[in-house]
């Protein structure tokens, strides 16, 4: 049997990690994208892609990138929907960080010619609607 390569091991080890806010004083955003997620459709286990964007106001934590990176990369094996897969992103990051304000944008690729866009928002939903 192959020896693990250390990407999937750090993959497979992911747990997002914060790290002190140096301007708890100030409002201001973090702004994140993440164009090469991948999770599995529940029903025909084939890939599905989306750019991942989160949008945060941090409190008295930020999340460090490197570890966002590998806890978004862990779901790439995983048989989960858009809806889900958004909503446990969006926990994940408001149970770690207790921002202020948190978005978590799930921008599916088309699949049998339908878009999907999955928003989950502590401040309340834009009224943009529809797919881009």
């Amino acid at each position: 049997m192959a020896e693990k390569k250390y990407g999937t091991s750090a993959v497979e080890d992911a747990v997002l990690e914060v790290w002190e806010n140096t301007a708890p004083e100030r409002e201001y955003e973090v702004d994140l994208e993440f164009p090469e997620f991948t999770c599995l459709c529940p029903r025909s286990g084939y890939p599905d892609f989306a750019t991942i964007k989160v949008l945060y106001t941090p409190d008295k934590s930020v999340v460090e990138l490197k570890s966002f990176k590998l806890y978004l990369n862990s779901f790439r094996d995983v048989a989960i929907s858009h809806e889900e897969v958004t909503n446990k992103i969006f926990t994940g990051l408001d149970e770690a960080l207790k921002p202020r304000a948190l978005t978590v944008t799930g921008d599916f690729n088309p699949r049998g010619n339908l878009k999907t866009v999955i928003r989950v928002s502590s401040r309340g939903l834009s009224k943009e609607g529809g797919g881009t």
